[in-house]
């Protein structure tokens, strides 16, 4: 492709284009192991892992706190207002009781409290651990749930509310 310079003249931009990316490395000071010549990681690096970080901190709080305060002991935490006024169970009813039993390591009673809360537990450690895997690669997270993935979910938890309601699932009861 031809452009006109300032002055009148041609000149050939595909040519010089393609002289450029043939001189040009394109490296900033890193080596093909990805860290610097001065044996640290890129910043880059550093910077895409804060995220990660960031949630597990609140993560790792949010449990501690609820491992270190007992669900059980009135006064602590709120009461859930779809029990307080209907009586009925709602899916999240115990998730803090199965919480305070995950981290204390009872299992049984964690499922007892709330089992698809600790499933949501181990599920967020795969994607959490995931997202640090890509995110140390520099590469995107993508975590792409369709309308199917959605409908079952929550046609699943909309099961688990009815049965733990109704009076032979009382197994399923925090």
């Amino acid at each position: 492709m031809r452009q006109r310079e300032a002055g009148g003249t041609m000149r050939d931009v595909d040519a010089e284009s393609a002289e450029h990316s043939r001189t040009s490395t394109g490296r900033t000071g890193t080596s093909r192991t990805g860290t610097s010549r001065t044996g640290t990681p890129p910043r880059g690096a550093v910077a895409r892992l804060a995220a990660p970080a960031a949630v597990l901190a609140a993560v790792a709080g949010a449990f501690a706190y609820v491992g270190s305060v007992d669900p059980y002991e009135p006064g602590h935490y709120p009461v859930c207002p779809l029990l307080q006024f209907t009586g009925v169970y709602c899916p999240g009813c115990g998730g803090l009781r199965s919480a305070h039993a995950f981290v204390h390591g009872d299992l049984p009673a964690a499922l007892h409290a709330n089992a698809p809360a600790v499933l949501g537990y181990l599920a967020f450690a795969v994607l959490w651990t995931v997202w640090v895997i890509r995110a140390a690669r520099g590469r995107p997270v993508r975590v792409d749930l369709g309308p199917v993935h959605l409908w079952t979910l929550g046609t699943l938890m909309l099961v688990f509310t009815v049965v733990r309601n109704l009076p032979f699932g009382g197994w399923l009861l925090p």
